[in-house]
């Protein structure tokens, strides 16, 4: 029993011992029938409290859990808005990316220390991205998908199945689950 019924209980008791004592012995008929229509006005308003208690009660638990059901809705809310503008800045950054590998490709055969540098500026840029999370869509020798793949030609090719990658023309990137930039290739019919 919590304390404020004890309480209220014990009030009620207090006024009932009260009205007893201060009534005199030869009490007569009506004023027995006086304490007991008091008596029950009294049991009819502390029923009346505690259902109103029990009414705030109930009101103030739905507002907490509204409030918590708010807090994590905004919580995934910012989540998802902070992931799609990481990847969004990253899909940016991409393009520089290609460049460098692109250089380092056609690199000429006498290359000197810039070579090194730029290799060192790629080599960073990658370690970069792959500690935000993202990764490259191995492509290569795969069955074509979709999700993950882009075609820009269909050719016939030996020594690969019908519908796999022969070859990426430009590296696709995931962030998390979530495609940044689809690999671009060229699928054996």
């Amino acid at each position: 029993m919590t304390d404020k019924k004890k309480h209220q209980e014990d009030e009620l008791n207090e006024t009932q011992a009260e009205a007893v004592a201060s009534s005199p012995q030869g009490e007569s008929p009506e004023n027995g029938e006086q304490i007991q229509v008091e008596l029950e006005a009294l049991q009819g308003q502390l029923a009346e409290a505690r259902a109103k208690a029990a009414e705030y009660k109930d009101g103030w638990m739905r507002s907490q859990a509204e409030f918590q059901n708010y807090r994590k809705r905004i919580e995934r809310d910012n989540d998802m808005m902070y992931s799609s503008m990481k990847g969004d800045i990253i899909k940016k950054i991409l393009p520089v990316l290609d460049d460098l590998e692109r250089a380092l490709q056609n690199r000429p055969s006498d290359s000197g220390a810039w070579i090194s540098g730029i290799e060192l500026i790629q080599k960073k840029l990658v370690n970069i991205l792959e500690n935000e999370g993202v990764k490259r869509i191995e492509a290569q020798g795969t069955p074509f998908d979709p999700n993950f793949h882009e075609a820009i030609s269909h050719e016939p090719a030996d020594g690969f199945e019908s519908g796999h990658v022969i070859a990426v023309v430009q590296n696709g990137y995931m962030l998390g689950e979530r495609v940044i930039r689809p690999a671009l290739v060229r699928v054996a019919q």
